[in-house]
């Protein structure tokens, strides 16, 4: 790609304007580095500002529920115009104005637990956009910088989804295109493969739209109407020619999207009927006991139904069903009547049930988020504990801080333990992978799931239905259908439920806040796809090229700043 030529910063100025002479900011000292900091967005000018807020709004409408997927790459385009030519300093106040823009609307389901956490929530997910934001003003530099800028949204994804407290990947922009010709990538480089892609995509249509626009402004001279031997006229026309660059990274947008198209897919492997049990939630008003017994007995009653519809032949007989996370809050080890409950339904349908249930450690100080194998004959088995629970929500860091600034963190009276181990159980006649909740969104933990020849994802939405959060817990599911390969089973106790097929279509999904039960035969695999094979090599390589490009960025900048200085 063609090298752009950036116009150099003017020279500091002094307070009767003259060149040269160093401005009120050049004052050493932390009182200049902060007033420098807060007049970063004045910098930016309203202009690039409003377009960097564009950007992040523009974003927003590629997730569920209104799946307007090619926003994504649209949204990372405006944003990287706004942010092209722009020191970093204002480039990463251009980003945090971009993040907040596409975090507050896209995450307003955490709005069900308080306004003050989802706001907060937010904020500090925009906040990662400020080295972002910086990396992209210094990398678009270079020549091919729609590259480093698609490697620095991985950098930007693999932060987010690691610090603090294990991170927090949501919305990331490989979840906004579970559904479109990007989607098969994900089997070579799973979710960062996608994001860069995505990224990539909106890097090459900004570098269209910059070429485009400089090849319309270099206009040449067209002949005058009265000229006889080839003399130009006053009036100019744009040069064809200077539109290539612009039909090239068309072109290569294009060739993207058809690769994707060709990328092979599963569809086939050992048939194996499966049953999701969807229980629903009853209605509020209920007493916190009351609630957790009348779930149990709601998950209890629909797998009788199960049973009952397979004896009258109008459901073909499952070989394995799966039960959702909280589908038991009560302690089945320890409570007779949730045991005998459990046991009944599992006995009635005659196959494995994995059960999500809350028990207690041994010592009784914390609590685990299970899925137990149980089976008909000698009851609950093998189990998985969650390994990801989730801070602030499963467990309080600072508990003895918090819990006397914040009264609301009262209602974690207990943290929940960390489990130790992957979810690879059998259940019935294949091995199943077990994630819990938002564990579907982190790469690692699924990645080590993948052995299993079913995925399932086990949660419990209530507190977020009807929300975007739901919907996008899907779409990562669909993600990770064809990441790995695998048939993935979503139960979930209020909604969405779900089954997909391995290359990620929708083969059955459930309405909010209704009994369901979903019955099919799906395959069942083994086979492992490049995804699994590379792992999280693909995201580390993508982030190391994107600090490669800002310290050869940041090393040329240098270089002529001295240059500069020189003459």
């Amino acid at each position: 790609m063609a090298q752009e030529t950036l116009p150099d910063r003017p020279p500091a100025r002094g307070p009767d304007g003259a060149p040269g002479e160093p401005g009120p900011d050049a004052r050493p000292g932390r009182l200049a580095r902060l007033r420098r900091g807060v007049r970063a967005g004045g910098r930016a000018g309203w202009p690039r500002t409003l377009l960097a807020l564009a950007a992040g709004l523009v974003m927003w409408p590629a997730f569920p529920p209104l799946d307007l997927t090619p926003l994504a790459p649209v949204g990372v385009a405006l944003l990287t115009l706004a942010l092209r030519g722009r020191a970093p300093r204002t480039g990463a106040w251009l980003g945090f104005v971009a993040g907040a823009g596409f975090f507050l609307p896209v995450l307003e389901g955490i709005s069900a637990v308080g306004p003050d956490g989802w706001i907060v929530l937010s904020l500090v997910q925009a906040a990662y956009f400020l080295p972002l934001g910086a990396g992209i003003a210094l990398v678009t530099r270079l020549r091919g910088w729609p590259v480093w800028t698609a490697a620095l949204w991985v950098g930007e994804e693999l932060l987010r989804g690691h610090v603090p407290f294990g991170g927090f990947p949501w919305a990331r922009l490989a979840f906004s295109q579970t559904a479109t010709p990007l989607t098969p990538y994900a089997s070579y480089g799973g979710a960062p493969l996608v994001t860069f892609l995505t990224a990539l995509v909106g890097g090459l249509l900004a570098y269209a739209a910059l070429t485009a626009r400089t090849a319309y402004t270099a206009r040449r001279p067209a002949p005058a109407p009265d000229a006889t031997d080839g003399e130009d006229g006053p009036d100019a026309r744009p040069s064809w020619r200077g539109f290539v660059p612009a039909a090239g990274a068309l072109a290569a947008v294009a060739a993207l999207a058809g690769g994707g198209t060709l990328i092979p897919t599963p569809t086939s492997g050992r048939p194996v009927t499966v049953a999701v049990v969807q229980g629903n939630v009853p209605r509020l008003g209920l007493d916190y006991l009351g609630q957790r017994q009348a779930v149990l007995n709601n998950h209890v009653r629909v797998t009788h139904e199960l049973a009952a519809k397979v004896r009258a032949g109008s459901l073909p007989r499952p070989e394995l069903v799966v039960w959702p996370e909280n589908a038991s809050d009560l302690d089945p080890y320890s409570d007779p009547g949730a045991y005998n409950a459990i046991d009944g339904a599992v006995r009635d349908i005659g196959v494995p049930v994995l059960v999500g249930a809350l028990t207690d450690t041994p010592d009784g100080r914390k609590v685990e988020n299970r899925g137990i194998v149980w089976d008909p004959r000698t009851g609950p088995g093998d189990y998985y504990v969650k390994r990801h629970p989730v801070p602030f929500g499963e467990y309080l860091p600072f508990r003895d801080v918090l819990t006397k600034l914040i009264t609301r963190f009262n209602q974690i009276p207990r943290d929940f333990a960390k489990g130790d181990r992957s979810g690879v159980m059998r259940l019935g006649p294949v091995n199943v992978g077990d994630v819990i909740c938002f564990e579907v969104a982190y790469d690692k933990e699924v990645r080590d799931v993948a052995r299993g020849e079913l995925l399932v994802v086990q949660t419990n939405n209530a507190t977020y239905g009807r929300t975007s959060l739901p919907p996008q817990q899907i779409a990562m599911s669909r993600l990770r259908a064809v990441e790995h390969g695998r048939t993935i089973l979503v139960a979930a106790t209020s909604g969405i439920s779900a089954i997909v097929a391995p290359d990620g279509r929708m083969i059955d999904r459930s309405r909010e806040f209704v009994p369901d039960l979903q019955v099919a035969a799906v395959p069942a695999r083994t086979s492992r796809t490049l995804s699994d094979r590379v792992g999280a090599a693909p995201e580390w390589v993508l982030t190391a090229l994107g600090l490669g490009a800002i310290c050869a960025a940041a090393a040329a900048s240098r270089a002529t700043a001295r240059k500069n200085e020189e003459n």
